[in-house]
């Protein structure tokens, strides 16, 4: 397998992109259509869908008839809790006690902020899922008043998603390291507030029959999902019929493209909006992560990848749209600010009033303008991959997460270029059409996760790729 792909203006296209979109062509539905009594003609009456598991909200977002307001505060779950997402969810438990309460706490290797989430928000059980630090999380509780049950490994993980008397689970860990948990949940009955991209980029095909049959909700909590969940709220059956994710361009988006080749692992981190991790910042300047949110919204809301575009849009106020099939757009705004999609995931369907001194709120004519633009596809070739892993579908999916995921360790420890972020994601793809799965047990998407991970791995010592020289 040839992986000397030098960068001269245009990505070249492999094997794995050919045979996925020759692939598509042979098993795509097509639209849904209507035939016109008396005509020849059809117009297209619901958003194309492509064979696949059924979607977590088909295009619309409808109340259950029996709904009523809880009363006290709702019971809720946390994996992931020293992380982002985590921390941003105990922020709005703090700030909202009469609507929230936490039950269940479950980190990865944090101790001491893990204690100190314990001692302020008293839950009833608690994992680490390092079990090696058991002994130093008692410690660090040994003179708190509050003794909580804890349980060490992944098996305390699994037992925080399916606390019994939690109502809903916020999936915070990250990569599939949050499937078997997720599972458990879904398998409790629990609604998933969803921050982990694995559980449906990886795991959709096994994850979104299993929601449906347990009746259980999946709610995006990342921006962009939130976005496009908030404008399909009461649509009617069949309306929707494009779905736009923007994205802020990251990094780079005002570098020319020949520039690219002297990135530096600094200049990737270098967010123009957001304050992120390392992982997604990279995601954002590469525009992998707009490329798997295409996947997750496939999943999600049922559109055909025909039907789900990317606009650049640098400001990052409008977090996504979508277009109904009388041409009109719906947009949901606000300031780049992560707190206001996980609050509307955990408040679902009720909207929670926010003051003003915490929640700042958005002031168009402060704003000024918003500008757009058309993503360029030789500048983020990461779209070509997403679109085509998400139409061989299956195992393909995860295991382009999961390649872009090690790509991206490697490259921020200085092991390979920016550049080579793609073409390792690429040639792992490519290798793995010949294994791909359509509707892979959870066994098997793990398994193929773990082989993309090793796969990509074994790319960086075998095949010559080193960082750009400086």
């Amino acid at each position: 397998m040839d992986l000397r792909l030098p960068f001269s203006g245009e990505v070249r296209a492999v094997s794995f992109l050919e045979s996925s979109r020759s692939s598509f062509r042979q098993l795509r539905v097509g639209f849904c259509t209507k035939q016109k009594k008396g005509t020849n003609s059809s117009r297209r009456v619901c958003c194309s869908m492509q064979q696949g598991p059924p979607p977590a909200w088909p295009g619309r977002a409808v109340v259950d008839p029996g709904y009523t307001s809880r009363d006290g505060p709702k019971p809720i779950s946390i994996v992931g809790s020293t992380g982002s997402i985590g921390t941003q969810t105990l922020d709005i438990v703090a700030e909202n006690p009469d609507k929230f309460k936490v039950v269940a706490l479950a980190a990865g290797s944090n101790v001491t902020l893990l204690a100190d989430q314990v001692k302020t928000f008293k839950p009833q059980l608690v994992a680490i899922r390092n079990a090696s630090l058991l002994a130093e999380l008692k410690e660090a509780l040994a003179d708190s008043d509050h003794k909580p049950e804890i349980i060490p490994g992944e098996e305390g993980v699994v037992e925080v998603a399916r606390h019994p008397e939690a109502v809903s689970v916020v999936t915070g860990i990250v990569g599939c390291a949050g499937l078997k948990p997720t599972v458990a949940a879904i398998e409790a009955g629990k609604d998933i507030a969803l921050a982990n991209k694995e559980t449906l980029i990886a795991g959709g095909p096994f994850v979104l029959p299993l929601a449906h049959k347990h009746n259980v909700k999946i709610l995006p909590a990342d921006s962009e999902h939130s976005a496009i969940f908030q404008c399909i709220q009461g649509l009617p059956e069949g309306a929707l019929r494009r779905v736009i994710l923007t994205a802020s361009g990251g990094a780079f988006r005002d570098w020319p493209v020949e520039r690219l080749k002297e990135v530096k692992v600094a200049d990737a981190l270098k967010h123009p909006n957001w304050n992120m991790g390392k992982k997604i910042t990279v995601d954002s300047a590469t525009l992998f992560n707009k490329g798997l949110e295409v996947i997750e919204a496939h999943y999600l809301f049922g559109a055909n990848y025909d039907d789900i575009e990317i606009v650049i849009h640098p400001q990052s106020i409008i977090h996504s749209m979508i277009e109904t099939q009388d041409s009109s757009v719906l947009a949901q705004l606000g300031w780049p600010d992560m707190r206001f999609p996980i609050l509307y995931t955990l408040s679902w369907p009720e909207r929670i009033y926010c003051s003003e001194v915490t929640w700042p709120r958005l002031d168009l004519c402060k704003l000024g303008s918003l500008t757009f633009k058309a993503p360029d596809n030789v500048k983020y070739p990461s779209m070509d991959l997403a679109y085509a892993a998400g139409r061989a579908g299956g195992t393909m999916t995860g295991v382009l997460s999961a390649a872009n995921e090690k790509a991206v360790e490697m490259f921020i420890d200085e092991k390979i270029s920016y550049l080579d972020i793609f073409k390792v994601v690429e040639v792992t793809c490519d290798a793995h059409m010949k294994d791909l799965v359509v509707s892979p047990s959870l066994e098997e998407i793990i398994n193929y996760d773990s082989w993309a991970r090793d796969f990509a791995a074994n790319l960086q010592t075998s095949s010559g790729l080193s960082p750009v020289p400086a």
